[in-house]
Formats: structure tokens, C-alpha cells, sequence
């Protein structure tokens, strides 16, 4: 049996297919099974995952026609008897993948934008439910790979190194926070589509931590990120001079740091979900019009701070249908700006 896990919606995402990439492992154990991302830190983060043979990368969107045309035809030569489309992948495109890659089984979730094409480019579906987690979507779809749910439990899984753990406790040490508790914090948020319109307001961010030191004048606060906040981390750092930003190399240092929070502050990113998966004990989320049942943190106990402009009705902003966030950028902005640092302040400082 060989076997291909498609997850080329976003690095979040990915995490979300470790329980099944677990359960098809158990189910299937001397299969081959193979994973195909397009996101750097989604391959990262499938590092070292003892349930996968390999990890091909390539962004399919970006790298056109000729060249995303030839990486699928050398998938198509390896002959896969499985492919598992994985949720969220509303975008025709990632069932055109499936197709080129030639499995002669090709497993989707069905979305709202499916057209009679959807059903000739993958052949056993399911239809989605935004009452389920992302993880139970997936996990729903064992049953048409022949398989079932064999785990007595599901989390999402990193595999980290103890290189990875020196890293952290060499930094730690260099940065005299060995033992002390600290916040993390993520200002961004995706870049596809307008997702970067969920952000909360940078000057919020700000003020909050302001707040926080002005009450908890020991506490550090580390800022997360990668090359897409270095604007925003510059503005930070201009601002808040005790501002800490650790210098990860990738999503696997930030994993392993995470792992030694005591908090952690962000809007619905990769990063969330990474806390979560490394069980941060007190996880704070600023709700986003993005925000709806399938991509809350698995497994982890959280906080969500209510967005007054939103308040629960995630789905009216943004449904698995292909389309960006529903409203004017200007909406969206105000949407973000309604969410008080006030708010955000008397959520964390009981916390920390």
C-alpha cells in the first residue's frame, strides 16, 4: 500500500493531519505513506514524524505551470493506491493535485464551491462540518481509506529533538530567563488571500504590554515571528525597549521555546496551533472573523477573548468556499479594532 496525504492549504493546517497520518500509521503499518505540503514550515514541522516515509515540498501555486506540471507527474511514477486530500482544502486546485498525482483512490472532503468537476478529479468524499474540529474532519475520513480509529486519544504532534532543547535552554540561559515565567506573543497572521485583515492593531499590542509590565514589572515578553513581522517587531522593539525577540531559525525552535511559556497570546495562526500542540498552560486568543469551530486549539485549554463586532458569527465572514474574509477592508480593520486592550488585559493578567 502506498499511500499520499495532500495538506497544501497552510502550516496549521498540516498540524492538524499528525492524528490522522497517526491512525493511517497504525491502521496501515508496513505501508508507505507520504505527505505533500507547500509551505517551508509544514514540512518542518512533519520533520522526524515516525508515522511518514518522506515529505515532498513544493508550493504549486507559486512555481507555475511547467514546473508544478512536472513535480506532479514524478508523484504520478511512485503509484500511489491512496490519496487523502486533507480538511481544509476547499480550493479546486488542491483536487486537481490529487488528480495529477494519479492515486487510484483520491479521498476529499466535499465544500460548498464543489462543481460536478470536484467529483471527477477525487471519487470517495465526505462533506465537511464546521461542527467538527479539523482534526475530527480528518479523522471522519478513515473509514473511506478502509481503515478506523484505533488511538484511544489524539493530539497534535511535533517531534522535537534534544538539539532542539539545548537550543532553547542555551538561549534561555544567554537571555537570564531560566526559570522565570514569561509571555509569548504573536502579532501577524496569515498572508494568503486578506487574512492579514484579521490582525489585532499593533498599537494595541503595545499598549497592552504596557499594561501588563506596568503591573507585573518582572514579567519578560517575548514576541514571535518570522521575517513578515520584522517590520512590525522593529516598531515593537522602538516602543518597548525590554521587548525580547528570540532569534528562531524556524518553526521548530519556536515549538521547542514554546514549550518553556507560560502564556501565549495571538489571533487564530500557525503559531497558536503550535502552542497548543506543545500544551502551553495558559493560551489566549483574540477571536478574528476567521474564528468558527474547525480551528480552534486542539487539545489544549484556552481563552478566546470576544471580538464585539464578530461575537460568534465566524461563518458569516468566512466559510470553507474558496473566497477571502466577507467584508471591506475597512470593516475588517474596525472588526479587529473593537477587540479593547482593557479586554485583552483583564483575559491574561490572572494568567501570568
Amino acid at each position: 500500500m502506498k499511500i499520499l496525504v495532500i495538506s497544501l492549504a497552510g502550516i496549521g493546517d498540516t498540524l492538524f493531519t499528525t492524528p490522522l497520518l497517526h491512525e493511517l500509521r497504525a491502521n496501515f503499518p508496513d505501508a508507505t505513506i507520504d505527505a505533500l505540503v507547500k509551505e517551508a514550515g509544514a514540512r518542518d514541522l512533519l520533520e522526524n514524524n515516525p508515522h511518514l516515509n518522506r515529505v515532498f515540498f513544493k508550493d504549486l501555486l507559486k512555481c507555475g505551470k511547467p514546473e508544478g506540471m512536472k513535480f506532479l507527474w514524478s508523484l504520478r511514477q511512485e503509484r500511489y493506491q491512496l490519496s487523502i486530500n486533507t480538511h481544509p482544502q476547499s480550493r479546486i486546485h488542491y483536487r486537481l493535485a490529487a488528480r495529477l498525482a494519479g492515486a487510484t483512490t483520491r479521498i476529499s472532503h466535499e465544500y460548498e464551491c464543489f462543481t460536478p468537476l470536484d467529483r471527477w478529479l477525487v471519487n470517495r468524499t465526505l462533506p465537511q462540518d464546521y461542527a467538527r474540529h479539523a482534526v475530527e474532519n480528518n479523522l471522519a475520513l478513515l473509514p473511506l481509506a478502509g481503515a478506523k480509529q484505533t488511538l484511544a486519544a489524539h493530539e497534535l504532534e511535533i517531534y522535537l529533538t534534544p538539539e532542539e532543547d539545548r537550543w532553547v535552554d542555551a538561549f534561555l540561559a544567554l537571555s537570564r530567563l531560566a526559570g522565570k515565567p514569561w509571555l509569548g506573543i504573536h502579532v501577524g497572521s496569515g498572508g494568503t488571500k486578506n487574512l492579514a485583515l484579521r490582525r489585532w492593531p499593533l498599537e494595541n499590542y503595545i499598549g497592552l504590554v504596557r499594561q501588563l509590565q506596568a503591573a507585573n514589572p518582572e514579567l519578560p515578553v517575548l514576541f514571535f515571528g518570522g521575517p513578515v513581522e520584522k517590520n512590525d517587531h522593529e516598531k515593537i522593539h522602538r516602543e518597548l525597549p525590554s521587548a525580547i525577540f528570540p532569534p528562531t531559525k524556524n518553526l521548530r525552535q519556536a515549538a521547542a521555546l514554546l514549550r518553556r511559556a507560560r502564556a501565549f497570546l495571538s489571533v487564530d495562526t500557525a503559531l497558536m496551533h503550535i502552542a497548543a500542540a506543545v500544551k502551553v498552560p495558559a493560551q489566549v486568543v483574540i477571536e478574528t472573523p476567521t474564528w468558527n469551530k474547525p480551528i480552534e486549539p486542539f487539545g489544549n485549554p484556552f481563552t478566546l477573548i470576544r471580538n464585539p463586532v464578530v461575537n460568534g458569527r465566524g461563518l458569516d465572514y468566512y466559510r470553507y468556499d474558496g473566497g477571502d474574509i466577507k467584508g471591506t477592508r475597512e470593516e475588517l480593520i474596525a472588526s479587529m479594532a473593537s477587540v479593547t486592550v482593557g479586554s485583552v488585559f483583564d483575559a491574561l493578567q490572572p494568567l501570568i
